[in-house]
Formats: structure tokens, C-alpha cells, sequence
């Protein structure tokens, strides 16, 4: 479908042929449908698409959040077949039975559903994220929490594995490998992804076993397993991670790959630490549908967004994002290196874990256990005649000066270092012993970040906000009267939590002369600041308060994410 759908929007005027081949490229990284990435990228809404499959295959479109849906008619189309294709059955009528569909023009999935339930199928047609919601509101892919632990009253053998310096590791496989076990970890990753969670954590403690999910950057409890499970969760992690379960005294890092219904794969980044009370299990997931590689759907607004690409289109020099771990730089920089992905560079990066695979850039694992470490990567970079290069981290100083070096040599250099701000970065480069009149020859843009939970739309409600609080806050005298702030109520959509998703913020400082010059003097970072801000440099408090007026987030996340000027 995906070609003709194409085709077909771009006859219609509803997209361009260049916005077309953008989102034929997305597709390639995402492995999403061409839909999902026309509607990822902005390019046109899942509403507008809809209406014109539509009218184009004659079928009437339908909104699934307000159609009743017959709980009896959930059982005549197997979970298999629904994951699949893709299709929620909504309701039978004598022997016709009507179902939802993304795709009207998929005969094959209709005439399965024919063949398995003896009906005349009528197709509606509906959004891909209202169908998914509706799969995971009547079709759980895994068992229930209750059930499971149901199946687990009777597991005697999981008695043998309370904690001691000595465990026969062939109990440990053997009770990691028990059915219920493997249910109960299924169910963990499958509750995970279900709630976009970034990290999942396994805790271990003296006298309970914590399971928590860090969803919009904050983590809330899921569950609290048995005591007696511990060490069998913990076993079947790491065998799933292919670690090593005799090794409880040392870290160990690790990666899942699973598949989760039809085609979408998911990738858990593993990190196990032992600690006081037995191993705790950290899992990272990286999703690579949720990937977003379009710099205007970051949060950039429109003057540091020219400015930001205006760095990295330059043939040659350095561009620094810094920022907190889990502030998403990396994100960022995936994005730049998206929009700078042609065939006519040479693009390598090295990182310290490769989170994504991105086609056309060569991307280099880091090992410093056997020598393959970030300076030793731009050495070998620096003779594979590249165009463009990423660096992980700058952490040392010579890390910074091979980079540094290939910034003045003709090569753009994008790398992160950990600082709190943009101009603060300046000072971090000289403490680590690079040069003043280097880091002003070579450096083009330093962008700091961080991210803001963003306020549910479902929820959202206007709230009083005292005019001290907006003056403490930053907001200027003469625009309180009409700032309106909001917050979310909580509902089931959110997880009464007010917030769904998150946005970054941004603070853009491009070294002009004027900054060039303090860097020479050897000015302290906050006149660095100060020259900034008076080229027109939004700091990062400033660019909250933007998002706070425009309704984006919440005046306690402005203080959670920023500090004052």
C-alpha cells in the first residue's frame, strides 16, 4: 500500500513529492507504515488521512474513542489475527460483522476474517493510534498479574532461592526458566511498552523486591513480587540479556531484543549492578518507532532552531550538546546527524552504547576493556577520510583534543559533554587543559538541554497561579495580566498523572566574536552568560516560561527543569 497510499496523497495535493520521499526515508529507519510516518513527521494529521482513505475506498470512517463496542463480538477474531492485521471488531449484525481497519485496502486480512468467522465483513475505516488503543484495551497479549501469580501459589521450588553466598546456579536456570516465571517477566516488558516507559528498574531491598517503570522521566512503582521470585526474575533477565548468572559480584551489561506483535521489534538495553540485598536489574528501552528524528518536533523554537542548523551545516568546526543524563541529547544529535545523512558524507560516529542503528553512518561500539575507547576511535576516524563525526562524550582531555583538532582540520565535530548550562561548557573545556584560543577557533554552537513533562491535552484545566509566584519565577511585570497557566487533572489516558510526554528545552549559543573574544580573556562563565543573552540567547529558565505560556507544561516543572537567571 505504502507506494500507491503515496502516490495517491501526492495527486491529491494533501502532500509533496519531497515530503513523500522524507517520509518513505523515516519509514526505512522507523519500520512504521507509510502513514504512521506521514502523521510522525507532521506532514499531514491522522485525522485528514483517514478522511481521505475514506472517500477514496468508499468506506465510512468511524472514531473509535466514542463507537460501543460489543464485548461478544471481541471473541470471534483470534488475538493473532487482530495483532496481525491490525483490525478491531466492532459489532455483528445477523450475519454481517463490522470491523475497524487502518487499511481498507488489505483484501487478505479480509478475507481471513471471512473465512474465520463464516460472516459478510463491512469495513470502517479508523487511525492507527485508535486501533491500537483499542487492540490494547480487549486484547491483552499477556496474562494478567492476578493469573500469574495464581500459577505461582504451588511453586515450591522457588522457596530454595532465598538469598545466600551459596546458590546452586542449575536451581537458579531451572527456576528462571519455570513457566510462570517467564510469564511474569513477559508481562513486565509488555506493561512497559504499553505505558512508554523509558527504564525499567528490578530492585532488590532487605525485605522486599521493588519492580518500578520510569514513564515521562519519573519513576512510579508497578509492582512488588515475592520475596522468593528475586533471584528467579533476576536469572531470567540475565539469561534473556545473555549474561552470565554464576557472576553476582561484578556489573554486567547486556541487550534484549524481543518482537512484540506484528513487526515491531524492541530493543531493552540491560545494565545489572550488585548492591547490598542481591543484583539490581536496570532495563532501557529503545524504541526505535518512537525515535524522533524531525528537529521541529524536539521543541526548538524558530530562531535557535535556524541558528542550531545553521552550526551544523557549516563544512567544518565543533557542536557541543550538554546537558544532564536522560535529558536527551542523544536524541538530538540522532537528528542532526538525520538531516545531515546524505550520500555525498562520509559519517562516523562513536558511541558508548550504540542506542539506535542508523542506515548510512558508520557506528562504532566503544570497549575500553580492550582499548577501543572514544580517543582511540577519532584517530582511526581521522584516516577513514570522513566528513562528519560524532563522539559519544567528551570526557578527558585527550578525547577533547584529537576532537578539537579535527574540528580545525575541515571536519564537523558533534559530541555531548555534562554541564549545566551552555556557557558553563566554555569553562569545562579549559578546566579540562584545551587552550583558550582552540576552543574559540573551533567551537561553532553550544546547545544545552533538558526535558519537561508536557500537560495531558485530555486533562488539561486553566489554574491560578499567584503573581508573586510568575514574578519568582522570571515572568516580566507587564505580562502577567495575561499569562494563564494550566495543569492536568489525571485521567485514565495519562495515568492520573496530568503529564503525557515530554518536550525539551533548549538553550542555543552560537560563538559569535563578541563571545570569542571574552573566551580569549579568559571571562568567567557567567559573562559569557551575560554576552550571550544580550546577542539574544533564551536561556533555559526563559525558554520554560515560553512553554508555560503556551499551555506546553506546568509551572512545577519549570522549577523542576531549570534554575532562575
Amino acid at each position: 500500500m505504502n507506494v500507491r497510499l503515496g502516490e495517491m496523497l501526492v495527486s491529491k495535493g494533501l502532500i509533496t513529492a519531497k515530503q513523500l520521499e522524507d517520509a518513505l526515508q523515516e519509514q526505512k529507519i522507523s519500520g512504521n507504515k507509510l502513514g504512521s510516518s506521514l502523521v510522525k513527521l507532521g506532514l499531514i494529521t491522522e485525522k485528514n488521512l483517514v478522511s481521505f482513505l475514506s472517500r477514496h475506498y468508499g468506506v465510512p470512517a468511524i472514531d473509535l474513542s466514542e463507537a460501543q463496542i460489543d464485548p461478544e463480538v471481541i471473541k470471534m477474531i483470534p488475538p493473532d489475527v487482530v495483532f496481525k492485521y491490525q483490525v478491531i471488531p466492532l459489532k455483528r449484525i445477523g450475519s454481517t460483522l463490522r470491523v475497524a481497519m487502518n487499511d481498507p485496502s488489505n483484501i487478505l486480512a479480509i478475507d481471513d476474517i471471512k473465512f474465520l468467522t463464516s460472516c459478510h465483513v463491512e469495513v470502517f475505516v479508523s487511525t492507527e493510534s485508535a486501533i491500537k488503543a483499542a487492540i490494547d484495551k480487549f486484547y491483552d497479549s499477556s496474562e494478567s498479574l492476578a493469573d500469574i501469580m495464581d500459577s505461582m501459589d504451588g511453586a515450591e521450588k522457588m522457596e530454595l532461592l532465598e538469598e545466600s553466598d551459596e546458590v546452586d546456579i542449575r536451581e537458579l536456570q531451572q527456576a528462571s526458566e519455570d513457566a510462570p516465571v517467564i510469564k511474569l517477566v513477559n508481562l513486565i516488558l509488555n506493561e512497559a511498552i504499553k505505558r512508554k516507559a523509558s527504564d525499567i528498574h528490578l530492585e532488590p531491598y532487605e525485605k522486599v523486591f521493588r519492580i518500578r517503570f520510569r514513564t515521562d522521566g519519573v519513576l512510579q512503582e508497578f509492582m512488588k513480587p515475592p520475596m522468593k521470585l528475586k533471584n528467579a526474575i533476576i536469572s531470567r533477565a540475565k539469561i534473556m540479556a545473555k549474561l552470565d548468572i554464576a557472576e553476582r559480584r561484578l556489573p554486567q551489561d547486556g541487550r534484549i531484543k524481543m518482537k512484540f506483535g506484528k513487526d515491531k521489534e524492541m530493543d531493552f538495553r540491560v545494565s545489572v549492578l550488585p548492591t547490598l540485598y542481591g543484583e539490581k536489574v536496570v532495563m532501557r528501552l529503545l524504541d526505535k518507532s518512537n525515535l524522533q528524528l524531525d528537529m521541529t518536533k524536539l521543541g526548538f523554537e524558530e530562531k535557535p532552531l535556524k541558528e542550531f542548523k545553521e552550526a551544523i551545516h557549516k563544512p567544518f568546526g565543533m557542536v557541543l550538546v550538554t546537558g544532564p543524563t536522560g535529558s536527551g541529547k542523544t536524541t538530538t544529535l540522532y537528528s542532526a546527524l538525520a538531516e545531515l545523512n546524505q550520500i555525498t558524507e562520509n559519517i562516523s560516529t562513536a558511541e558508548d552504547p550504540v542506542e539506535f542503528n542508523l542506515m548510512g553512518i558508520n557506528q562504532v561500539q566503544m570497549h575500553e576493556e580492550i582499548g577501543l575507547t572514544f580517543a582511540s576511535s577519532l584517530r582511526s576516524f581521522l584516516r577513514q577520510d570522513p566528513d562528519i563525526i560524532m563522539v559519544g562524550e567528551v570526557r578527558d582531555f585527550e578525547t577533547a583534543e584529537i576532537a578539537i583538532k579535527a574540528a580545525l582540520t575541515g571536519h564537523l565535530v558533534l559530541s555531548t559533554l555534562h554541564t549545566n548550562d551552555a556557557p558553563s561548557t566554555i569553562n569545562r573545556l579549559l578546566n579540562m587543559g584545551i587552550e583558550p584560543f582552540l576552543v574559540a577557533s573551533s567551537v561553532n554552537l553550544i546547545a544545552a538541554q533538558r526535558l519537561a513533562r508536557m500537560i495531558c491535552e485530555y486533562c488539561k484545566q486553566p489554574i491560578q497561579v499567584s503573581p508573586q509566584m510568575l514574578l519568582n519565577l522570571g515572568v516580566l511585570p507587564d505580562e502577567i495580566s495575561g499569562f494563564v497557566c494550566y495543569k492536568g487533572t489525571g485521567c485514565a489516558r495519562c495515568s492520573n498523572t496530568g503529564y503525557k510526554g515530554r518536550i525539551a528545552l533548549y538553550e542555543i549559543m552560537p560563538i559569535r566574536e563578541e563571545i570569542r573574544e571574552l573566551i580569549l580573556q579568559g571571562a568567567s562563565a557567567m559573562e559569557i552568560k551575560r554576552e550571550a543573552m544580550r546577542l539574544g540567547m533564551k536561556t533555559l529558565r526563559q525558554t520554560a516560561l515560553t512553554k508555560l505560556r503556551d499551555g506546553t507544561t506546568t509551572v512545577e516543572e519549570v522549577l523542576r527543569s531549570t534554575v532562575e537567571d
